[in-house]
């Protein structure tokens, strides 16, 4: 799916971990499914788990056309207007079904890019 970031802050997850909020709008799709939000937790959880965030959050950043380099800071302002694409899947969470966001890929990105969709 076609995405514009539409928003991207830092908020506190219940159990009080820093962690970034990014809110994909969502084109050509049915109005109440326009939107689907990701969060990364940036501390307070494992270092397997903050790794991983962190490595998707590179990914994002890539797709969006931006460069992180090694030890720059997390600019979320950066992010705000990005059109990418994301491909979605169907997740259950709490009991309830949601989209989640499993890959990002760059607008007009040939598939055979090594990004899986």
């Amino acid at each position: 799916y076609r995405s514009k970031i539409a928003s991207a802050r830092y908020r506190r997850s219940s159990s009080g971990n820093r962690m970034l909020q990014v809110v994909h709008g969502l084109t050509e799709v049915a109005v109440g499914h326009d939107r689907v939000a990701e969060y990364f937790v940036l501390d307070g959880t494992s270092s397997y788990g903050i790794a991983r965030a962190r490595k998707r959050l590179v990914e994002l950043y890539r797709a969006s056309g931006l460069e992180p380099q090694s030890g720059d800071e997390i600019a979320p302002a950066d992010l705000f207007g990005a059109e990418l694409e994301v491909k979605l899947e169907h997740d259950e969470w709490e009991g309830q079904l949601r989209l989640r966001v499993v890959a990002y890929r760059r607008l007009g990105a040939r598939p055979n890019t090594g990004i899986p969709f």
